[in-house]
């Protein structure tokens, strides 16, 4: 059978053990030391162990059982893992990112000098006795259970165990290496030599283990199939002979002492999962639209029905609007993650930044479980990034400077997600010094950036998204070079959000972000450009006017401007811009004769106005990729199809705000 079927799944899940690996150890080092939260490390190293030890991956099996040993130890209450040890834990946690990789990779780009640091630091570990507990704590771990003679189980697996990579001899053979195993093989499900499946395992095995074997070595042999079999673990008791014939596995009893004492926690969990690739989600994404589309169609078609005559047709029309619509809801929601994948990998990522900065900083979240799209949370992340460095590099104080100022020397950094409306709003925040604002100020000033007479706070804060701007007076590796907050506002931005910051001096600073929900459906005003009809996004939309006689001028290089108000801003006409014909007759024709309609637009701080013949109205839209489907064309950022199976185009006021910007003839 070739295995490297199951790879996928394999990388896929034991990234997630890592991820539980680090958040486990993060959260020991932070004083939350469990037994359960030991236990849970431990069992994310052991799946990656067995897996890799099916796959070949022996740079991994070798690593993950030293560190499969360490956490035994702890788990067994021989050790105790001190901030060292978990230092330690994580540096092997991130080699193991980077050998995952490289098997995925397939190049054998291994970094050697790495791993070789991590195995040094997990041998000293184990080879040393600084870490023993045992002896500190008055206590000693037993070798096996005493109260018990032996113990018998009932392994029954599934039909498809074959095909996840799993080997039922590989567990007899991990079993028998903690003592001697009394196996009967159960064969009431093998089914006739002409029927018979290879890839599906058809035996089931009664076995009897002596009581020296402890119970953590067997839940160990079985964890990498605990929710692929049928399993009863019993405890001999110490006078064997009143004890009770072994239950057949496939008795009502052995799943009910399954259930209740074995490792298996299927009848625990409130509900079950099932792992899909993205691109399969994302086609059926695609075809919901296109129903979506479709029923739009059908509508528009339908409005010049007679009602009495087609009450049924039109009945059955708007049933279809609301199991259409209801649909598109649910599948989006499939899409939707919560915003935690993107906040769960800052712990680590602040401890290791406060060590390095000599800072104590406290990190909270709030709404980690409020959902937003995969593709928006893929693309927030580099931002999110930007911010916390900037937090704990230039916003927290150091422990001294915060004693002398009477705060605790522990700084606080906040990430907090809500939804509000359509749209989810992100906000990291910090209670440090608070930003200068005498002296963004006066680096504006240097450099001649605009700004009115007497600015708000809003209008100053907003400089230091400028390219280049920077206030710092020294250059580090994490930040001061003026590159990273123009970097978060562009991003975000073309994710059709907004930012802003709040921040008040000697108390901190809050940045706060706003982004849709979802990059597939887009809020738009529909506008008509001669026979064309083109989407405006209404995030971007500030207001529609008719300019008046002497509100549009032109100056230099045939540039044309309207006066809006106190502002002078560029006007573009989307007909000139995109190249179309004029209209020769119809409404179009009618539309180009009258006085123009200028829809003022917003994008990346840049207000402009775009010259259009009519306004048709707001309605929601399902964006197509016009990349993927054609390729890319300035001044586009996408395209959707109308109730009248038109294409309609989404104008990207961000790309035509930029000077030079002129889209091909498409």
């Amino acid at each position: 059978m070739d295995i490297t079927q199951f790879h996928a799944a394999f990388f896929e899940e034991s990234r997630e053990g890592l991820d539980a690996m680090e958040s486990g150890l993060l959260g020991l080092e932070a004083g939350g030391a469990s037994a359960d939260v030991v236990n849970v490390i431990f069992r994310a190293a052991h799946s990656i162990k067995g897996g890799a030890a099916t796959f070949g991956f022996g740079h991994v099996t070798d690593l993950t059982h030293l560190l499969e040993t360490l956490l035994d130890q702890a788990r067994a209450g021989q050790r105790v893992l001190d901030s060292a040890a978990i230092g330690v834990l994580l540096e092997a946690v991130d080699v193991l990112r980077g050998l995952l990789a490289a098997a995925e990779r397939g190049d054998g780009d291994i970094d050697h000098a790495a791993l070789a640091r991590a195995r040094a630091g997990l041998d000293a570990i184990l080879s040393g006795d600084a870490g023993a507990a045992a002896t500190d704590a008055g206590t000693e771990a037993p070798s096996g259970d005493a109260a018990t003679d032996g113990w018998r189980i009932g392994f029954r697996p599934e039909p498809s165990l074959f095909m996840s990579g799993n080997d039922p001899l590989r567990i007899l053979r991990e079993l028998e290496s903690h003592g001697p195993v009394q196996a009967t093989c159960l064969d009431d499900r093998l089914p006739p030599f002409n029927q018979l499946d290879p890839f599906e395992a058809h035996l089931a095995w009664d076995l009897m283990l002596p009581g020296s074997v402890p119970r953590g070595a067997i839940d160990e042999a079985f964890a990498w199939v605990e929710d692929q079999c049928e399993l009863s673990i019993e405890a001999i008791a110490a006078a064997p002979a009143t004890a009770p014939p072994a239950p057949a596995p496939d008795a009502p009893a052995a799943t009910a002492t399954a259930d209740a004492a074995g490792p298996s926690t299927r009848a625990t969990e409130p509900e079950t999962s099932i792992r899909v690739a993205v691109n399969k989600v994302d086609a059926l994404i695609n075809l919901v639209g296109e129903l979506v589309i479709t029923q739009a169609m059908l509508r528009q078609q339908s409005t010049g029905l007679d009602a009495n005559t087609h009450e049924a047709l039109l009945g059955g029309l708007d049933q279809l609007d609301r199991n259409t619509r209801d649909l598109q809801e649910a599948v989006m929601s499939v899409r939707m993650l919560p915003v935690e994948f993107a906040f769960s990998r800052f712990p680590r990522m602040v401890r290791d930044l406060a060590a390095r900065l000599d800072k104590k900083v406290r990190l909270k979240t709030q709404g980690e479980a409020t959902e937003l799209d995969k593709g928006v949370i893929e693309k927030i992340v580099d931002p999110l990034v930007h911010l916390m460095r900037n937090a704990i590099d230039h916003g927290l104080e150091s422990p001294a400077e915060r004693r002398a100022a009477g705060k605790d020397e522990t700084g606080t950094i906040s990430m907090s997600a809500a939804h509000q409306g359509g749209h989810i709003v992100i906000e990291v925040g910090d209670d440090g010094k608070g930003l200068d604002r005498e002296r963004i100020l006066r680096k504006a000033a240097e450099r001649n950036l605009p700004l009115p007479a007497e600015p708000t706070d809003a209008q100053v804060w907003d400089l230091v998204f400028h390219p280049g701007f920077s206030t710092a007076d020294a250059l580090t590796d994490l930040s001061g070079r003026g590159v990273g907050m123009d970097v978060v506002k562009s991003n975000i931005v073309a994710l059709g959000g907004q930012v802003e910051i709040r921040s008040a001096k000697g108390v901190g600073t809050t940045v706060s972000i706003k982004l849709p929900l979802t990059l597939a459906i887009l809020d738009g005003m529909s506008v008509a450009v001669g026979d064309e009809v083109f989407i405006l996004p209404l995030n971007m939309v500030i207001e529609s006017l008719q300019p008046g006689p002497g509100e549009i001028r032109t100056i230099a290089n045939d540039t044309r401007v309207l006066k809006v108000r106190d502002d002078y801003l560029p006007l573009i006409n989307l007909r000139e811009q995109y190249r179309l014909p004029d209209p020769v007759h119809g409404a179009a024709a009618n539309a180009a004769t009258t006085a123009p309609i200028a829809v003022v637009v917003e994008s990346d701080g840049r207000k402009l106005a775009l010259e259009v013949d009519e306004l048709l109205g707001q309605q929601q839209v399902v964006v197509k990729n016009l990349e993927a489907n054609y390729r890319r064309v300035a001044g586009v950022s996408g395209a959707t199809i109308l109730g009248d199976g038109r294409v309609a185009l989404i104008v990207d006021a961000g790309g035509l705000a930029q000077p030079n910007t002129l889209p091909s003839a498409a």
